[in-house]
């Protein structure tokens, strides 16, 4: 674990994630920087609202949606690895699909009428969108597990339950966790989307930058959320890194 703290890299982000609290707590003092990005006097900071506020919306949005789409994706994927659920294969692929197929924007569109303004649409979207990664690592994580291994644990008097919860998920966990980080740094590029039924989230600062023709809030909207991907990202692989570890399976290639 300490290796991991002192890694190349880690110092470099620590500084970003502190420079990116420093501007959410108090961005008037970075106005001087993004001031040449502004015409005609526009405010070089986002004053429609807390950047704060808006920020842990947007996670909020984000976090809500990857559970959901982690718990319908594994359940699927364990689902069509057993004996009963292996003929649905094809139809569980074609469910997860449906995110991939429609663009968010479309799935907005259609359930804007069924549930209104606001987070629901967004969440739906990012729902149906964070279901494949998840589906597809769950699905090869549960079907390339050493023979040997299941066979022990049936062995020792497992039952197929006790295999699931203490060999499987366990060993399968590091692939697992990877479809979740795709999951979540799609969503979080995807929720900006979401400002245009009124969900809130950095979006709103982005549309607001490109309604007023201010560069300046585009920046702002879009680093925060760069920088947050990142971040996530990052910490999803060290959590897989650990697993790997553990589990004694092999971590993934960082990217």
């Amino acid at each position: 674990m300490i290796r991991d703290m002192i890694r190349p890299g880690t110092i470099l982000r620590v500084l970003v994630l502190v420079m990116l609290i420093a501007f959410l707590v108090a961005p008037e003092r970075f106005a001087g920087l993004l001031q040449p990005l502004t015409t005609n006097n526009a405010p070089p900071i986002y004053n429609q609202g807390s950047l704060v506020d808006l920020t842990l919306s947007h996670l909020y949005t984000v976090a809500i949606s990857t559970l959901a789409a982690a718990i319908v994706a594994v359940s699927l994927a364990v689902f069509v690895t057993r004996p009963a659920g292996r003929e649905f294969l094809a139809l569980s692929r074609a469910v997860v699909n449906i995110g991939q197929t429609f663009p968010p924007v479309a799935v907005l569109a259609l359930s804007v009428p069924a549930m209104g303004f606001g987070e629901g649409p967004t969440r739906m979207a990012l729902f149906l969108y964070g279901l494949l990664p998840i589906f597809e690592n769950t699905l090869v994580g549960l079907s390339t597990l050493p023979p040997a291994v299941v066979e022990a644990a049936s062995a020792m008097g497992m039952t197929g339950r006790q295999r699931l919860l203490k060999v499987e998920l366990p060993l399968a966990m590091p692939l697992i966790l990877e479809g979740l980080r795709l999951s979540a740094v799609i969503g979080l590029a995807t929720a900006t989307i979401g400002s245009t039924v009124a969900a809130k989230g950095l979006g709103e600062v982005i549309i607001a930058g490109l309604l007023s023709n201010n560069l300046a809030f585009i920046v702002q909207g879009g680093v925060i959320t760069g920088v947050l991907a990142v971040l996530i990202s990052d910490g999803f692989q060290a959590v897989a890194r650990h697993a790997a570890r553990k589990s004694g399976t092999r971590p993934q290639t960082e990217t």
